[in-house]
């Protein structure tokens, strides 16, 4: 039911591993944490949450490295971070996604993104970079603007990495065709959660006439794996109702 493949990207100048769940299915992509590794998912218990959905071959899970995520924690310098956000998207398209459709027998499998707090942001990211791909995004309890964590330069790099600048300019068929795909922004209102970024992005997709949803969830849902493994199941369980 498990398989991990890691190789060496020359694009982002770093080993990537590639972890997936499940047998059949549609393929769903969950980025980690800012800090975390492939099998984060694994050790917080989301592949115990997802079980009944893998169990019935409804879907494939494929989680991996946070590679632009641990640079942001690192600290380092920040056109660094910059171009390592916008390396690891090409990294997505042109490695992770051709290993995906490799592994379904299929180059034409759209998938569905997924993540929690930095892996919301690359979730969403994914879907409005490579919408040919990701048909939904799942971003749950994000953090949609970078510069909150870093302080500049703020280089071509990170405007090309970060949906909530370069959607405002964005014009012409690539635009058209995020306008054709969906995004669950979902948040929780306990502790350590930031409604006001949800709330952000929604208004941004919203501006560029791309299709989104904000879900609030309670003040018992804090920014937690705990409220991720009730979210998560949930949507994809709609996602991929017959």
């Amino acid at each position: 039911m498990k398989q991990a493949e890691t190789w060496h990207s020359d694009r982002v100048g770093e080993d990537v591993t590639l972890v997936r769940w499940g047998e059949t299915g549609v393929p769903v992509v969950v980025f980690p944490t800012a800090g975390g590794d492939a099998e984060e998912i694994e050790r917080f218990l989301m592949i115990d949450a997802l079980a009944d959905l893998l169990g019935e071959g409804r879907i494939k899970v494929y989680s991996i490295d946070s590679v632009a995520g641990r640079s942001l924690l690192q600290h380092r310098d920040p056109s660094h971070v910059s171009w390592q956000f916008n390396a690891f998207s090409s990294v997505l398209r042109h490695e992770i996604v051709p290993a995906i459709w490799a592994d379904c027998h299929s180059n034409e499998l759209e998938m569905i993104s997924a993540g929690a707090s930095i892996g919301a942001f690359n979730a969403l990211a994914a879907m409005c970079r490579h919408p040919d791909v990701f048909k939904v995004a799942v971003a749950m309890s994000g953090t949609y603007d970078l510069t909150d964590h870093f302080e500049g330069p703020f280089t071509e790099d990170f405007y090309f990495s970060s949906p909530l600048h370069y959607l405002p300019d964005l014009e012409g068929p690539h635009l058209d065709a995020i306008k054709e795909r969906f995004a669950i922004l979902a948040t929780g209102a306990g502790r350590w959660e930031s409604p006001e970024q949800t709330w952000t992005a929604a208004n941004c997709l919203g501006n560029k006439g791309i299709p989104n949803r904000v879900d609030v969830w309670s003040e018992d849902h804090h920014h937690d794996w705990v409220t991720w493994r009730e979210m998560l199941p949930k949507y994809l369980d709609d996602l991929t109702s017959s």
